[in-house]
Order: structure tokens, then C-alpha cells, then sequence
């Protein structure tokens, strides 16, 4: 099948091509159509993440438009056409003769033109598409509910067929159906697409077993096949792990200013808070230091609180915990600098700075009556959206429970591709020809804003311990004097840490001298 014949299933009649309606239309036409995301994204060849930024106004170029207008430009033939069918009886017939003729419509054999493969009965009920319960109807090749109202009934209230026995009741065609509604608490459920059994995961173990099959074992070349495809394949793992999330995330949405690279080669304007922090004077004596390593720092900082639409502008002093984003802070001066790296990170200028939310929330948490390390910071403006700190839970569920997987089995290759899989999705979130489906540069600042933060809580838990804390660096480099295991547990897991290397520091001099004192 072409890729116009995938988008004709879709259609009953297709009109000719038209220009690309505004991103509020395009949502509106497939919404009232009743096709999910998920539909319209495989008949195009694209990811429903995708499709989320063309409803959302960004436009797709080259033969992928053409596709899309083709289909929107259907869509409204068709929905045009049904509003003519079912408009307000005339004079010459009445209402009840109009009721009669649309309950003899829906129980009869398809319309001429209309595809007559497009409703399929089924013998045994399949997991609807949109609630996940059973519809004995297929359509366009999709298990789902002709009545919404079907999607709200529970299990026991679905009727079940016999399942050695076709069902005997007749639906009606699709074009008989209301229009679903656009938003609202009496909207049809949205947030419940069925998930397949097998589970995300299984995505993973699958690559992993088709590019060892594809290359006869040569766990070399397969890793080089893995690895190329780790971000096309974080996607896919994103898309499958969203469906029956609560939110629809905005995969494009206006990016502002200070977002934005300030050339080709360049940085924007947002500080990371990166730790960058060697201790200036060790205890007196010598003593042994164990490099820490943390495992899976990026993978943990998935969890962060991420807004979900566009940024929108504000200022003030207030916090709002709800939302989330980057701030214009002047952050507070910090004097514990001997012991405890700056959370902050190594900042040349003084003065306002942009931080994101993670780095502005572990200031504020520092600033606070349990620590009182330092004084709040003053917020100046921000851009923010309404935010959830599990909007990544699933994909990052998913990416350690196959890590989990692969350290058991010891197998370095599934290792390396879930490394890569998280690791490469949070560096090319921002512009990058990589990965074009998702342009979240506020994303990728805050994932790894709070990877840094989660680096910076452990060197505070290790100081809190007694344990003297020589280097903090990047994501995941931890530098400690005494017994660590008291701490931190050992291990390769994602709540664990290694060892990565033992050195000896500091001089007999010092010894010496702090006997003397």
C-alpha cells in the first residue's frame, strides 16, 4: 500500500489539494473526524509527536506537505458533506421522516463511494484504540468505539460476542457518527489510548535482536546500527510510552529569544548550573579520596518537573511551584565555597543570570529554615508553562527497567543503546539535524539543569555525613574523603554508584602541622 492509498483509507471522498489550513483548523478537521494521532501519523509516515507540532502551527516542507494537504483538504470535503446530510429537515420531510431515513442509513450497507472495508465487524472484541476496552468494530484498520459513548462505559457494561460466533449486530457507518468534542470535562475521554500488551520496553529488546539477526551475531556491527538509530528510536520509545498520558505536549511550540542560539555556532542565554568545583584546601594530613562515579545521571534526571505547552512571560518575585521554566534570577551570595561547591556552578560575572527551573528550586531549597545555606534569590522575570515532573516518567521507566535488564544478563550491547537512546534525546532537544521532531531547547537546559542538581545533593549529603567532599564535576563525578559506603550504596544501578578511581592527597606538612595546633 502507497502512501496515498494510506491516507484514501482514512477518506470516503478525497478533494482536490488545497493550502494548509491554520494549525487550529487542522486539529479541529482530524477531531472532528475522529481519527486519533496515532491514525493520521502512520498514514503520513510520521510520529504523532510530529503531527502535535504541525496542529500547533509549524508547517512540514517537501512531499510530506503535499501529503498532509491532501489530506486535510479531504477531511473538509467530506465533513462538508456530511454537515449538508444531516442539516435541519425541510419542508417536505418532516422530523420524524428524517429520523426513520438516518436509522435506515446506519443499518444498512455502506453508502455508494464510501469504502466498504472501512467498518469491519469482529468476531472477538479487540482493545479499543482510545479507551483500551473492548470494540467489536474495526475502523481503518483500528479497534474503536463508533459511539463515544461507548468509550465511557466500563468493562462489564461493553456487550462481548460470543467468540466463536460473528456478532450479529449491525453498526453504523462511520459517517453517522456525532463529532467528538473539542475540550471540556463532557469531552470524550482522550488520555486512555490502549497500550500493547508487550509493553514499551519490548521495543528495546526487539531493536536489539533484529540488528543482531540482521548481522549474524556481530555484536560490533550491531552496536554501530544501534547506536545510529538511538534517537529515531528514543522517539518511537517517547511515543509509545505518551500513549494514555493526561497531557498532549507541544512538540514546537514559540521558542523565546533567549532560547534561541545567538549564532550558528553559538550558545543562548541559558546557564545550566554546571559544577565545575575542586576544594582549595584539604583537611590536615594525608588521606585517601575515592572518585565516585554516579550511574546514569541523565536517566535520573528525566524526572524533573517540565513544562508542558508554550513558555508564556512574566515578573515578579513570586515562585509558582505549578509551572516551570527558566528565570532571570541575581542569585544570592554564597560563602560556603571552602567545603561545598556554589550551586550555581563557576560564574565569572556577577549580576542577573537566566537559570532554569531545577537550578532556581535548589537555590530556593538551600535558602530555606532545613538548610539556610543561603538568601533566596531575587527573581526578576521568567517564561513558564503549566508543568508535571512525570510528563517523562514512562520513557524513563521503560530506558532503566532495559538497563536493569542488560546488567543482569551482562549485555553490554543493550547497555550501550539505552546509554545512548537517553543520553543523545536530551543533547538534541535543542536545534539539531538529528532530531527534528521534538524542538524543546527549555527541555534539554532543565533535564541536564537537574542533573547538576542531583550531583550537587549528594555532595551536600556526603558534607552533611562528615564525609569532606574534594571535587564535584559535571554530571556525575563525585570526589569524597572517608567511609563512602556509610552513604552512598555501591553498585552499577541508577540509585548506586562505582568506584572510578583512589588517590592519595594532601601532605605530611599538613599533618604536621595540625598536630602542632
Amino acid at each position: 500500500m502507497s502512501d496515498f492509498d494510506a491516507i484514501d483509507s482514512l477518506l470516503d471522498a478525497v478533494g482536490p489539494e488545497a493550502e494548509l489550513p491554520p494549525g487550529q483548523v487542522r486539529r479541529e478537521l482530524r477531531e472532528r473526524a475522529r481519527l486519533s494521532k496515532a491514525q493520521v501519523a502512520r498514514a503520513l509516515g510520521v510520529s504523532p509527536s510530529t503531527l502535535s507540532g504541525w496542529e500547533s502551527g509549524r508547517d512540514p516542507v517537501g512531499e510530506v506537505r503535499t501529503k498532509y494537504a491532501y489530506l486535510l483538504d479531504g477531511l473538509n470535503a467530506k465533513l462538508a458533506t456530511e454537515a449538508e446530510t444531516t442539516a435541519v429537515p425541510t419542508e417536505e420531510q418532516p422530523v420524524a421522516s428524517a429520523t426513520a431515513a438516518a436509522t435506515v442509513t446506519s443499518s444498512s450497507s455502506p453508502e455508494p463511494g464510501q469504502d466498504e472495508d472501512e467498518v469491519e465487524l469482529l468476531a472477538v472484541p479487540e482493545p479499543c484504540v482510545l479507551c483500551g476496552r473492548p470494540a467489536e468494530q474495526r475502523v481503518a484498520g483500528f479497534a474503536q468505539h463508533l459511539d463515544p459513548s461507548d468509550c465511557q462505559a466500563t468493562p462489564a457494561e461493553t456487550p462481548k460476542p460470543s467468540p466463536t460466533a460473528p456478532s450479529t449486530q449491525t453498526q453504523a457507518p462511520r459517517t453517522a457518527r456525532s463529532p467528538r468534542p473539542a475540550g471540556g470535562k463532557d469531552a470524550a475521554p482522550r488520555g486512555r489510548a490502549f497500550q500493547e500488551s508487550s509493553g514499551p520496553g519490548d521495543l528495546i529488546h526487539e531493536a536489539v535482536h533484529a540488528a543482531l539477526a540482521e548481522h549474524q551475531g556481530d555484536v560490533e556491527a550491531a552496536s554501530a546500527v544501534l547506536l545510529k538509530r538511538a534517537i529515531p528510536d528514543a522517539m518511537r520509545l517517547l511515543d509509545e510510552t505518551r500513549k494514555g498520558a493526561r497531557y498532549d505536549v507541544v512538540a514546537h511550540p514559540w521558542i523565546p529569544d533567549i532560547l534561541k542560539k545567538q549564532t550558528s555556532k553559538g550558545a543562548d542565554h541559558i546557564w545550566e548550573a554546571r559544577p565545575k568545583w575542586t576544594r582549595t584546601a584539604l583537611p590536615p594530613g594525608r588521606h585517601e579520596v575515592t572518585a565516585l562515579d554516579v550511574n546514569g545521571a541523565y536517566l535520573s534526571a528525566l524526572k524533573t518537573h517540565l513544562p508542558l505547552g508554550q513558555l508564556e512571560h512574566s515578573t515578579g518575585f513570586a515562585h509558582d511551584r505549578r509551572r516551570a521554566g527558566v528565570h532571570l534570577i541575581t542569585p544570592p551570595a554564597w560563602e560556603h565555597d571552602a567545603v561545598l561547591p556554589n550551586p550555581i556552578g563557576q560564574r565569572d560575572e556577577p549580576g542577573p543570570l537566566w537559570v532554569t527551573e531545577p537550578t532556581l528550586r535548589l537555590l530556593l531549597r538551600l535558602s530555606g529554615p532545613k538548610h539556610g545555606l543561603c538568601e533566596p534569590p531575587e527573581i526578576h522575570e521568567s517564561y513558564t508553562s503549566g508543568a508535571t515532573e512525570n510528563l517523562l516518567e514512562k520513557f524513563r521507566i521503560a530506558l532503566k527497567d532495559a538497563r536493569d535488564t542488560a546488567l543482569a544478563d551482562g549485555d553490554e550491547l543493550t547497555l550501550e543503546y539505552v546509554k545512548a537512546m537517553y543520553s543523545k534525546f536530551v543533547s538534541t532537544m535543542g536545534e539539531s539535524n538529528y532530531n527534528r521532531e521534538l524542538y524543546r531547547p527549555d527541555w534539554m537546559h532543565i533535564i541536564r539543569s537537574q542533573a547538576f542538581a542531583n550531583l550537587w545533593m549528594k555532595a551536600l549529603k556526603a558534607h552533611e555525613a562528615g564525609l569532606p567532599v574534594v571535587r564535584a564535576m559535571g554530571t556525575d563525578e563525585l570526589h569524597v574523603i572517608g567511609d563512602w559506603r556509610r552513604v552512598f550504596p555501591e553498585g552499577r544501578s541508577v540509585t548506586e554508584v562505582k568506584v572510578k578511581d583512589t588517590y592519595t592527597a594532601g601532605t605530611e606538612t599538613e599533618a604536621s602541622a595540625g598536630q602542632e595546633q
